[in-house]
Parts: structure tokens; sequence; C-alpha cells
């Protein structure tokens, strides 16, 4: 009872994109790893509450609901005075000003995160960021997580995502859907960042064509947004299914996770993909595989590397996109077929 009462509880302010938020799971398990009987609560967007519930690590969510880019004062001071009290360390994974103010309203007597946006006072543990060490964004996260001595040298363990995966809901899901017992290929056309991260869409249109000619059910996947994306995919192809907007994000878990391999830009979707045990293909153009890999043994990356990459730019600065535009369908179908070869029986 002793060491149950005495067992840190840290609260963790988790990053405002999906991809962040699966990588975070691997400072999690950092966290629980070193402290079994730590409580870990995370303060973030309301609409990640269904990927935090799948990380077996996360015992508490304070959901924060302030919109992009909405500084959310009144909020901001509801939420810290609920949490007040209850914490006695945070890590606040986001740089902004804003992401530090919670913890520090909150009184939470230690308060750690990177020195970013004057946040002088905001936290009493301020740590340099030094890029070329801390060369990933998973590194910068487990880093926050253990004592700065031992981070500093960025030669520590990652601990891969995996999340919970329920299987009455891909009953459910399948069902409602019109699945097939075929074996399926995901494809995440979306990329919240801008185009200059998406690979054509007559590109996975093609991909698809060819896949179902070879017996695969093909699931198009994203959010409403993706919607439209998905009709250019799947109109007119009997065995492509377009679930753009007509599933929820824990869904999309399940779903990822009953596909063979995934078909992906570098997206929030490739993260849940990887963290649900689906073979990746993930495909980059303007970002960088070395910066937000996906986190898994299991994936093939197809990056061109060019002489212009990676700009990091939302839309192409040179407006040809050739990053992207050069990654031919074949070589994609070669990648799926060549993993399906070596795919365990």
């Amino acid at each position: 009872m002793a060491e149950a009462a005495t067992a840190e509880r840290i609260l963790v302010v988790g990053p405002a994109w999906v991809g962040d938020m699966v990588m975070a799971q691997s400072l999690f398990k950092t966290l629980k790893a070193r402290q079994p009987r730590a409580r870990i609560g995370v303060v973030a967007p309301a609409w990640s509450r269904p990927i935090l519930e799948r990380m077996a690590e996360v015992d508490e969510v304070a959901a924060l609901e302030v919109g992009h880019g909405e500084f959310g004062w009144a909020t901001r001071r509801q939420l810290a005075a609920e949490l007040r009290g209850r914490f006695d360390r945070a890590i606040i994974l986001p740089r902004s000003w804003k992401a530090a103010l919670v913890p520090f309203l909150a009184r939470i007597p230690q308060r750690v995160g990177f020195t970013g946006e004057q946040r002088y006072g905001l936290l009493n543990e301020r740590r340099h960021l030094d890029k070329t060490v801390l060369d990933q964004t998973v590194k910068r996260f487990v880093a926050l997580g253990l004592p700065a001595a031992e981070a500093t040298g960025g030669d520590f363990a990652l601990p891969r995502p995996a999340l919970r995966l329920d299987p009455d809901n891909l009953a459910q899901l399948q069902e409602r859907l019109g699945l097939s017992a075929r074996p399926a290929i995901a494809m995440m056309p979306g990329a919240e960042y801008g185009p200059a991260k998406q690979w054509p869409l007559a590109y996975f249109r093609e991909l698809a064509e060819a896949l179902v000619a070879r017996g695969h059910e093909v699931r198009v996947m994203g959010g409403p947004k993706d919607a439209a994306a998905g009709d250019e995919i799947a109109e007119g192809i009997e065995g492509v299914h377009n679930l753009c907007g007509k599933t929820r994000l824990g869904d999309a878990v399940d779903l990822l996770a009953d596909c063979a391999q995934a078909v992906t830009n570098d997206s929030g979707l490739m993260h849940v993909a990887a963290a649900a045990g689906t073979r990746i293909q993930a495909v980059y153009g303007s970002s960088s595989p070395a910066y937000t890999p996906p986190l898994t043994p299991d994936a093939d990356i197809h990056y061109l590397a060019l002489e212009c990459s990676p700009c990091f730019q939302r839309t192409c600065p040179l407006g040809h996109t050739n990053c992207l535009n050069q990654l031919s369908p074949q070589r994609l179908l070669r990648a799926i077929l060549a993993a399906s070869d070596t795919a365990p029986s």
C-alpha cells in the first residue's frame, strides 16, 4: 500500500496531431517501464480520446476542448482548476507558450519541457533542444521523460507504439460496411499538412485497380475531408471501398489491423496503422522518413531523396512536386507483392 500511495502522478500535455499522439505512446511506455505504478494523465484534444483509450499506459484523459489555433483562456483555466493537486510532475510535449499554461495554473510542482516561445516561469525545468541529437519527433518526446543527463546523448530506447485492438468492434464494422473476407489493402490518400505530402490520386486509383485484379479488397480510409479523394480513387471499381468519413478514429485502429498492408502518405493514419501492426508502404514527398518514420520494422519506405528534398513545405516551392510524381504506382505494386510473398502464411 505504501508503494502505491507514493507512486508518481505524471501529467503529459499531448500534441495536437494524430501521428504525434501515437508517437507519444513511446513516452508513456518509457514512463511505465521505469515506474510501473505511476499514474499517467494526458491533456489532449477531445478528438484524440479514442486513440489514447487504446493505450494501456494511459490512466486518464483530460480533454481540452479548444479549437485549433484558439487560445481558450477560460477553458484552460477551468481544466487547470480540475487538475490542481492531483499531479506531481508535468511533461509538456508541444513547444508553444499556451501548451505550458494548464500545468502552471494547476500548480504542478515540476514542469518540464523544451525552451520555446519565452516560457520562462511557466516551466521550472527548461531543456535545450539539440535537433542534431534529438533528430526525430519520437526521440524528443521520450527524452522529456528521462533525467536530463540521460537524455542528452540521444542514446536511449524508443519503445514502439502498440494500440489495443477490439475484435468485436471489427466484426460489427465488417458487417456494417459490407467488407469482404478477401485480403485487404488500406489506402490513406490524405495528409493534413498539405499537397506536397500527398501522392497523386490517379496513382492511388491505378494501384487500387491492379490490386483488385489480383484478388485484394481495397479500403480507402480517412476523415470527412478525404471523402472526395476517396470517391476519385474508388468510383466504378468493384472491391474498392471508400470509407473516408464513415468511421471513427477508434474504428480505424481495428480496420487497419485487419489489413495485410497499408499504402499511405506521411500522415497521422500512417502512425495509427504502424501501431496497429499493419505492414506499411510509406510514401514521402516534402517530408523526411528520417524525421517522422513509421515506428515499426515492418515497413517499406518510398522516398526519392531528390536534391530539393526534403523541403518541408505544404506545397512544392518549385511547382513540379517531382518527389511524388516520380514515384510510380508500379513501384508500390512491386513492393506490396514482394511483401505478400514474404509474409508468414
